[in-house]
């Protein structure tokens, strides 16, 4: 089977999209197809959906998938922004009994570090490197010297008595009706307690937020270099794809893949 085109699905809060995706190049070859995610975002509800991203490009080969939460050897195991159904799901099983193509999938924000490592703002950097990514919640992704640590998972820390992206997310910026100077301020705290706890030598911030980059440029204030996703909010669309090539090509699990 060939790898080098894959389709790349991105699961999020408001969104499923996908795209075919040259995983050689990270670049994607066709217009992103988007359908809103339902309020009932249950394993058939969402299932259905990637059948109908498969059946718009009429594809017949592998699939990598995003998905909001931690996926260990195929099985969901949290349920942040979607039905609490998903979870001990078989996902992988699920996606390719309603596609009838190979499914990998892992978790979203990890999908979008792989994709920035390989192919964007962390390209060849060999030191800690955290993603966040910025939309309905907070993900996080962790690399040290191109390994991929999975599932991180730090986007629900309690950040002043609460679950930190009900605070500090793109959802809460537009639930509160935050300007962006004081989205800023809220996501300056996580981004302070997230140095305290790791260290990192680069974040870079990922997730809708980084098509608006320009809004926040200079807001955000670490020790550490601060950078945008350049693949923006394609990177995770572009990543699961990646990480599909490498998990049926290789036989890797998701914690032996090295983007340097």
């Amino acid at each position: 089977m060939n790898y080098t085109n894959v389709l790349g699905i991105d699961i999020g809060g408001s969104g499923v999209k996908g795209a075919i995706v040259n995983t050689k190049k990270g670049e994607m070859l066709t217009e992103r197809f988007r359908i809103p995610t339902p309020e009932l975002a249950s394993p058939e509800a969402i299932s259905e959906i990637v059948k109908q991203i498969v059946d718009h490009y009429k594809w017949e080969g592998p699939i990598g998938a995003g998905y909001p939460g931690v996926v260990q050897n195929g099985l969901v195991r949290t349920a942040a922004n979607v039905d609490n159904s998903w979870i001990n799901t078989n996902i992988e099983k699920l996606f390719s009994d309603a596609t009838a193509c190979p499914v990998s999938v892992v978790n979203d924000a990890d999908a979008a570090g792989l994709a920035e490592m390989k192919f964007g703002a962390g390209r060849g950097n060999k030191g800690l490197i955290l993603l966040i990514t910025v939309g309905t919640g907070l993900g996080t992704v962790m690399f040290s010297r191109g390994k991929l640590v999975p599932n991180l998972e730090m986007g629900h820390i309690i950040l002043n008595g609460a679950d930190a992206e009900l605070y500090a997310s793109d959802a809460a910026r537009k639930s509160d009706h935050l300007s962006w100077e004081k989205w800023a301020g809220r996501f300056n705290e996580y981004v302070k307690r997230m140095e305290d706890l790791l260290w990192p030598d680069l974040i870079i911030i990922g997730g809708g937020v980084s098509k608006k980059s320009e809004l926040f440029n200079g807001l955000i204030k670490s020790r550490a270099q601060i950078m945008p996703a350049l693949l923006e909010n394609n990177a995770g669309i572009v990543g699961a794809a990646y990480s599909a090539k490498y998990k049926y090509k290789l036989s890797l699990k998701p914690s032996q893949f090295s983007a340097l």
